[in-house]
């Protein structure tokens, strides 16, 4: 199947079931690759429609992989409402415990991005990008998915389901929210960036103001680290990240801007 960037995809001939095998030796900053989380994400999410059916798991010669029984359907491209509301539902559920800290608030962030930043080699001018503001760990922590792009949510005929679950945490529900909105990911995952409307559609879906106020605070870090990966990605010879950098930079940009004029009407 096409689509993965780290793992090696297959469907059977009936279209059922995905045999995901997991390349052990993929290192990345930002997106975690574990197969152990995504088999108990399965067994634990298939029955809320969060996640597919688990049907099997297991090692083999090359390595790790999971079956599962496939989700009929086409990759997310239009209705941003309802992402809102999928993630808002995944952010309330409670049940899922022992899974890793994500970051919470702008020095957790800030670390994160200086890891992508170390293994740059073009590194000075996004450095020079750095946001300013100080935002405090929010201590709501959620079961967040940690890459809720376009190609990991299926649109079906029973609504969206999220794939793809190598890299959950428990954290700060603003990052999942952040990494959908990144113009980069978009640009990458569907082919253009979210419109104004659809970023309003897609907060008024998740429908809680607090966070939302929060995601205000946070963007422009969320920015700069989408930046800052684009630039790690490009260095290793992904084209389609390089195209997206602008993006990335002109909405940090674009977050600076509108910071400075609420500070100087």
């Amino acid at each position: 199947m096409g689509g993965g960037r780290t793992n090696r995809v297959w469907c059977d001939a009936p279209g059922e079931r995905v045999l995901k095998l997991y390349r052990e030796t993929a290192v990345n900053a930002l997106f975690g690759n574990a197969q152990e989380r995504e088999a108990q994400a399965m067994r634990q999410l298939s029955a809320v429609g969060l996640a597919p059916r688990l049907i099997a798991e297991g090692r083999c010669a090359d390595g790790p992989y999971t079956l599962a029984a496939r989700v009929p359907g086409r990759h997310w491209s239009r209705g941003a409402r309802q992402v809102g509301a999928l993630l808002a539902r995944l952010h309330l559920y409670r049940g899922w415990r022992g899974l890793p800290e994500g970051p919470d608030g702008s020095r957790a962030i800030a670390a994160q991005t200086a890891r992508l930043l170390s293994g740059c080699v073009d590194a000075a001018a996004l450095a020079d990008l750095r946001p300013t503001v100080c935002v405090p760990p929010g201590g709501r922590l959620s079961l967040c998915h940690g890459d809720p792009v376009p190609a990991n949510i299926i649109a079906g005929d029973n609504g969206l389901t999220l794939i793809d679950w190598q890299c959950p945490s428990r954290g700060d529900p603003c990052d999942d929210l952040g990494l959908f909105l990144s113009p980069a990911m978009q640009k990458i995952y569907r082919g253009h960036p979210l419109s104004a409307e659809e970023e309003h559609a897609f907060l008024d879906g998740y429908g809680q103001s607090a966070v939302a106020a929060r995601l205000r605070r946070l963007r422009p870090w969320y920015h700069w680290r989408m930046a800052v990966y684009c630039q790690w990605r490009a260095e290793r010879g992904a084209a389609d990240y390089a195209d997206a950098l602008p993006l990335e930079i002109a909405a940090l940009r674009r977050c600076d801007h509108m910071s400075a004029s609420r500070k100087n009407p």
